[in-house]
C-alpha cells in the first residue's frame, strides 16, 4: 500500500506518492490559483492528485489515505478560514471527502505535518516525544508523542508560535503582544535589525540589502553575523535568548527526546545551534540533568508531503 501527501501553500500544491519508509516514489505540482476561490482549488487538487496517479501506473485502490497540510486552523467541524488562500469558515474535510471517496482523507496544519514528517521519518524518528519549531516569516510547531500528533481537546493545541515570552515593541497578526512568533520568525529578525539602524547604529546589513532598508532579510542579518557587525549580533543573540526560554519551557512541561529547528531560518543552523544549549539549561528547572537534543530539522521541502502521507 502506498500514501499520498499533499502540501497546499499559498502559490502551489505540491502531491507525492510515499511508501511505508517515508520515501517519495512519484510527485507532482500545480499553482494554487486563490483568486478563483475555495472550490476550484478544490477541483484542482483532485485533478492533480488522480493525473500523478494516472501518470505513474498507481490505481487509487493501491491508496491508503490522503493527507493534507494546509497553512491554517482547522476546527472540530473540518472547516478552514485561511487568509493566505482567502478560504473563510470554508468546509474543507467534507469537500476532501467528497472529492476522494475511495480512499481515507485527513488534514492537519502544515507546522504539524511537518512536524509528523520529521518523527516518521527525519530528526525525530524513533522518539517517543518530539517537538518541531519551524523558524519561518512565523513561527510555527508540532508536538509528536508516540508517533501521533497532538493538537488538543479542540483541535488548538500545538500553536506553540503563540506562547506569550515577553512584551514586545509591536503587537503580533494574532493580535497578541509578545508572542514568540515576534522575538523568532524571519519577520521578528529583519525588524529588530531595521529598529536598530534606524536608530542610527551603523551596519554591514545595509550593505548586505544594496543599501535600501526595505531589503533587509534574515539572510542578510545572519551573513553579517559571520562578519561581526554588531547590529546582527545583538539581533541575533536577542532571536536566540528567547528562543531558549521558549525550549526551556517546552522542556520543563513535555521533557521531549528531541527538539527539531526547521523553516527557513534554520538554514543558519550551525549560528542558532551555537550555545544554544547553554542559553537553554539557563532556564529549565533540573540543571544538572540531561534534557532534549536539540537538532536542526533533516527533510526540508518534503516534509509537507511526507508528513501529510501519514497523518491518521
Amino acid at each position: 500500500m502506498y500514501y499520498i501527501g499533499v502540501d497546499i501553500g499559498g502559490t502551489g500544491v505540491q502531491a507525492g506518492v510515499v511508501d511505508e519508509n517515508g520515501q517519495i516514489l512519484f510527485r507532482k505540482e500545480c499553482p494554487t490559483d486563490v483568486l478563483s476561490g475555495f472550490e476550484k482549488i478544490m477541483e484542482d487538487i483532485n485533478k492533480l492528485v488522480r493525473n500523478m496517479l494516472e501518470e505513474n501506473g498507481v490505481q487509487i485502490s493501491e491508496i491508503k489515505s490522503i493527507g493534507f497540510g494546509v497553512p491554517s486552523f482547522i476546527n472540530k467541524k473540518g472547516q478552514v478560514t485561511c487568509v493566505n488562500l482567502g478560504w473563510k469558515e470554508e468546509d474543507f474535510i467534507n469537500t476532501l471527502k467528497s472529492k476522494f471517496p475511495e480512499t481515507n482523507v485527513y488534514a492537519e496544519n502544515d507546522a504539524t505535518v511537518a512536524a509528523l514528517a520529521e518523527a516518521k521519518a527525519g530528526s525525530m524518528k524513533g522518539c517517543d516525544v518530539g517537538v518541531m519549531y519551524t523558524l519561518g516569516t512565523g513561527v510555527g510547531g508540532g508536538i509528536i508523542i508516540n508517533g501521533k500528533v497532538f493538537n488538543g481537546a479542540h483541535n488548538m493545541g500545538s500553536e506553540i508560535g503563540h506562547v506569550i515570552v515577553d512584551t514586545n515593541y509591536f503587537d503580533c497578526n494574532c493580535g497578541n503582544n509578545g508572542c514568540l512568533e515576534t522575538f523568532c520568525s524571519a519577520t521578528a529578525i529583519i525588524k529588530y535589525a531595521k529598529k536598530l539602524i534606524e536608530e542610527g547604529n551603523d551596519s554591514k546589513i545595509l550593505e548586505l540589502a544594496n543599501n535600501n532598508i526595505e531589503n533587509i532579510n534574515a539572510k542578510n542579518v545572519f551573513d553579517a553575523y559571520r562578519l561581526n557587525d554588531k547590529v546582527a549580533i545583538e539581533t541575533i543573540n536577542r532571536f536566540k535568548e528567547y528562543l531558549a526560554k521558549a525550549i526551556a519551557g517546552m522542556i520543563n512541561t513535555l521533557d521531549p527526546e528531541v527538539i527539531s529547528l526547521g523553516g527557513g531560518v534554520s538554514r543558519a543552523g550551525d549560528i542558532i545551534l551555537d550555545g544554544l544549549d547553554e542559553l537553554v539549561r539557563k532556564y529549565i528547572i533540573y540543571k544538572n540533568e540531561d534534557f532534549a537534543d536539540i537538532v536542526i530539522a533533516t527533510l526540508g521541502a518534503d516534509a509537507g508531503i511526507v508528513g501529510a502521507a501519514f497523518l491518521s
